[in-house]
């Protein structure tokens, strides 16, 4: 069923997973997965964040947002990072 979602990756996004090390990558791997299998589970923003999910999870007791669009046929991850200028950084992206 859910076998035909693309997952994009922008820049942003790229940048910060490529840094990460292998155990920190399995485990995002594993949120991107859920991600794939339920959209919904992250957090609809509002206002200039519009059609934007953010979905939070923790890695080694530090919590992690991504945020991405979706839509039937694909998960577009936009940003990965720590909350600390996270929607910040994600605004100015966005433009």
């Amino acid at each position: 069923m859910m076998n035909d979602v693309q997952i994009k990756q922008m820049p942003a996004f790229k940048k910060t997973y490529k840094r990460l090390n292998p155990k920190v990558k399995e485990l995002v791997n594993i949120e991107i997965e859920d991600i794939v299998k339920d959209p919904k589970i992250g957090t609809e923003k509002k206002g200039d964040l519009k059609n934007i999910f953010v979905h939070k999870f923790k890695i080694h007791h530090q919590e992690f947002l991504l945020a991405y669009e979706w839509d039937n046929t694909q998960r577009l991850l936009l940003a990965l990072g720590i909350h600390e200028n996270f929607y910040r950084d994600l605004k100015r992206n966005k433009n």
